[in-house]
């Protein structure tokens, strides 16, 4: 089996496990993911929100936010899985485009740099 066969199974297997994020954090009490803190989180954590933060908190807002559907919201832990799943699937693929966008410009680049591009 080829390598990169290897790396998508892996990938694929990372995707069906996405849901672990659901209910592992509420099953250890652990409150947000690491690094998916708001506003609120961070001025419960440290007693303030920096500046600097809320300033640009209104600068972004998530494609779907909290990885679930408009109205799924409390639809119950099979519903959020497959929206946990769609979101994983969804990052997955604007990376794989971005990443294969950007191999493709910089090998055309270099290959026209080198007289390889006709």
């Amino acid at each position: 089996m080829k390598t990169t066969a290897k790396l998508w199974i892996g990938l694929g297997i990372l995707i069906l496990f996405s849901p672990l994020g659901l209910f592992l954090p509420e099953y250890f009490n652990a409150g947000d993911a690491w690094g998916e803190w708001g506003g609120d989180s961070i001025k419960e954590m440290i007693g303030y929100i920096p500046k600097g933060l809320e300033k640009l908190s209104g600068l972004w807002s998530a494609p779907i936010p909290n990885y679930a559907f408009k109205g799924w919201e409390e639809k119950g832990l099979p519903h959020l899985s497959v929206a946990y799943i769609a979101s994983a699937v969804l990052g997955i693929a604007v990376v794989v485009v971005v990443v294969l966008s950007i191999g493709a410009l910089l090998t055309k680049t270099k290959d026209s740099a080198y007289g390889k591009g006709k």
